[in-house]
C-alpha cells in the first residue's frame, strides 16, 4: 500500500463513523418499516439531506456551475449511492430476513476486491484475502450469538440476491469515488460534491418512489404500510437518518475512501452488524456479551491484516 493510502488515526475515525451511523439507521429503520413504505422513507431521507445541504452548497446548482458539464458522472454516483444501493437494501430486507441480509452484506470486502480487480485494475493481495476471512468470521460470531446452531439453520432465499446486488452497487460507487474526474471547485467542497450526487440521485429515487406507490395501490404486502403514519417520532427519525447516516456518514466515507482506498475501507463496513447488535442490546437495556468482544477483535484483525504493508 502506498504511503498515501496507509491508515492513520484520523482515517480510522473517518471509516468507523459511517458503520456506526449506518448501524443506527438499521435500528431505527426497523421501527420506521412499520409506519412508512421503505422506498418512500429513503426518498424523504434524501430530500431532507438535500434541503440541509442547500444553504451550504447551493451554488453548485446554478446554471453557471461547472457541475452541468459533468452531469453524467454525478448522475451515475447518485443512481448508485442514493437510489440504487438503498432501494436494493430495502428490497432485501423486505424479501429476506435480517440474519440473511447481514450475512450477505458481509461479502462487501470481497466485492470491493472483485470490482477493483475487474474494472479498475487493482491487484488482489493475499493479505487482503486473509483480512476478508478474519472479518467474515467476526460477522459470523455476531450472527451466531455464541450458538453456532443458529448458522447451521440458516437458509439462503432468492431475496438475498438483492443484497448481493446492493453490495456490488456500493463497491462500484466506492471505486468511482477514487476517479476524481469532477472540477476542483466541486471536488474540494464536500457539501457541493454530496449535494450534486443527492440531487441527481433524487431523480431516480423519485421515480422508484412513484413505482412503489403504484405497487402499493395494486398489490400491497400485508406487512407493509400503505400510508405514512406521521408522528413526532417519525419526524425525529427522518431528521436523524438525513443528518447522520446520509450527510455525515457519506462525507466521512468519501474522505476515508480517498485516504485508504476502497478495498481497505470495505473491511470497515463489517463493523455495521456489530454496532447494530450492540446498539440494540443497549437500547433494550442488555449489556454487551462476550461474543461482541470476540467479533470486534476478529473484524479489527481483518482490517489490520488487510492494510499492512
Amino acid at each position: 500500500m502506498p504511503p498515501s493510502l496507509r491508515l492513520n488515526a484520523s482515517t480510522i475515525v473517518l471509516l468507523t463513523v459511517p458503520p456506526l451511523l449506518w448501524a443506527g439507521n438499521a435500528v431505527v429503520g426497523r421501527w420506521a418499516a412499520t409506519v412508512i413504505p421503505p422506498i418512500t422513507f429513503n426518498w424523504l431521507r434524501w430530500v431532507l439531506a438535500a434541503l440541509i445541504l442547500l444553504p451550504l452548497a447551493g451554488w453548485v446548482l446554478r446554471p453557471s456551475s461547472p457541475l452541468w458539464a459533468h452531469w453524467r458522472r454525478f448522475a451515475l454516483l447518485g443512481l448508485l449511492a442514493v437510489a440504487g444501493y438503498n432501494m436494493l437494501q430495502y428490497l432485501a430486507l423486505h424479501t429476506s430476513n435480517a440474519l440473511n441480509v447481514t450475512l450477505v452484506a458481509s461479502s462487501m470486502p470481497v466485492w470491493m476486491m472483485l470490482v477493483g480487480r475487474l474494472f479498475f485494475g487493482a491487484p488482489v493481495l493475499r493479505r487482503q484475502l486473509a483480512g476478508a476471512a478474519l472479518s467474515l468470521t467476526g460477522v459470523l460470531v455476531v450472527l451466531a450469538q455464541g450458538e453456532w446452531a443458529r448458522l447451521l439453520a440458516l437458509r439462503l432465499v432468492p431475496g438475498d440476491a438483492w443484497m448481493l446486488a446492493a453490495a456490488f452497487t456500493w463497491a462500484c460507487y466506492s471505486w468511482l469515488l477514487t476517479r476524481r474526474a469532477e472540477p476542483p471547485e466541486i471536488r474540494n467542497d464536500w457539501a457541493a460534491f454530496l449535494l450534486a450526487q443527492t440531487v441527481f440521485g433524487l431523480v431516480s429515487a423519485s421515480a422508484l418512489t412513484g413505482l412503489e406507490w403504484l405497487w402499493l395501490g395494486v398489490a400491497a404486502p400485508a406487512d407493509m404500510p400503505t400510508t405514512i403514519y406521521w408522528s413526532p417520532t417519525l419526524v425525529a427519525v427522518l431528521l436523524f437518518v438525513a443528518i447522520g447516516p446520509s450527510i455525515i456518514a457519506y462525507r466521512c466515507w468519501g474522505e476515508g475512501v480517498q485516504r485508504a482506498g476502497p478495498t481497505v475501507a470495505g473491511f470497515f463496513t463489517n463493523l455495521t452488524p456489530l454496532f447494530a447488535a450492540v446498539l440494540s442490546s443497549l437500547l433494550l437495556g442488555e449489556p454487551p456479551h462476550p461474543y461482541h468482544g470476540a467479533a470486534f477483535a476478529l473484524i479489527v484483525a481483518g482490517i489490520v491484516v488487510s492494510s499492512r504493508l
